[in-house]
């Protein structure tokens, strides 16, 4: 069984090269070349039409 000290020591060097890894990716997949026409269509989702309440519709 590992002891408290061995586990920070994995988390202070691994979990970090996790998160690194884990901002990497996402950024990466952020700035993709195919990625505008989908950032382009989550822009526009509030604006999209939808049959919920609103206030024309007596929404308080």
């Amino acid at each position: 069984m590992m002891d408290h000290e061995s586990l920070r020591h994995l988390a202070d060097s691994w979990g970090l090269l996790l998160l690194v890894l884990a901002f990497a990716t996402i950024v990466a997949l952020t700035f993709r070349k195919g990625a505008r026409a989908h950032h382009e269509d989550a822009r526009m989702i509030p604006f999209r039409e939808d049959d919920g309440p609103g206030p024309e519709r007596g929404a308080r």
